[in-house]
């Protein structure tokens, strides 16, 4: 018996992994995170399993449900948004089944600022203008940020910012970013990147606020930096004529010439 940790993606339910989808399929238990997984993705369980909505479930009694199916040897697929790297509260389970000596895999799944870029449309590193991006949000109720993790320590970086579950401390946010990237830096929020009901807007830091509204629905995603609306930057080296690589020796003398 194992349990089998799936990223379930941002929304769209067919932006999920072959492998999530198969894992899926072969389990006669599934958990899933019901305010934010698609139930699409469920239409991937197999006839008659036991699907359980984990979200008014404390953490106690999702390790019960584990429990109990793993002393029946089932299977379980257990089902979180995004991917499970980042605010997925996979760690904490973890730690309960290794103490249980209850065996586990963990599958990656897309996460939501990759789905946020796609639906801008945007690279979010251009060469000349940022080669980073920032994973990060503000404190709240369930976990407060470290001394040091900052909006502002990180927006000093000059890096691309995606700042997760703050759509409503966005006054907050304004006003600490602002003094690093200037009023006139591009800022994109994506709400719900991929499901069908997605929107977005784009503003400046200046403007942002006004475009903004009164939309302050949870699932959204701020995007803050130069590379969400610059189309003035360098190309980068890589597709370059003169540029010598593994796959494309250049000149009397390559790099790598075992690859010519």
């Amino acid at each position: 018996m194992t349990v089998h940790f799936i990223g379930a993606g941002p929304g769209a339910a067919d932006l999920l992994t072959l492998r999530g989808r198969d894992l899926i399929a072969a389990c006669p238990v599934c958990l899933y995170a019901g305010s934010l997984v698609p139930e699409g993705v469920l239409a991937h369980c197999p006839p008659g399993a036991r699907i359980v909505n984990t979200a008014p479930m404390s953490l106690d009694e999702i390790v019960d449900e584990i429990a109990a199916a793993h002393a029946q040897g089932k299977d379980v697929a257990r089902l979180h948004s995004g991917d499970l790297s980042v605010w997925s509260a996979m760690g904490e389970q973890l730690r309960r089944l290794r103490a249980l000596g209850i065996p586990f895999t963990v599958t990656p799944g897309v996460p939501s600022f990759s789905a946020a870029a796609a639906a801008l449309e945007a690279e979010l590193t251009l060469p000349g203008l940022a080669q980073s991006v920032v994973l990060t949000r503000t404190p709240g109720r369930a976990s407060a940020m470290p001394e040091g993790e900052t909006l502002a320590a990180f927006a000093a970086t000059g890096a691309v910012l995606a700042v997760h579950l703050s759509i409503h401390l966005l006054d907050k946010v304004i006003a600490e970013l602002t003094p690093h990237y200037g009023d006139d830096c591009p800022v994109a929020i994506v709400w719900r990147a991929s499901w069908p009901d997605q929107r977005i807007v784009r503003a400046t830091l200046a403007t942002l606020d006004a475009a903004v509204g009164t939309e302050m629905e949870r699932t959204a995603l701020i995007l803050v930096g130069r590379t969400l609306g610059d189309a003035d930057f360098d190309e980068s080296r890589l597709y370059a004529a003169d540029y010598d690589r593994r796959y494309r020796p250049v000149g009397a003398a390559p790099r790598f010439p075992e690859a010519s």
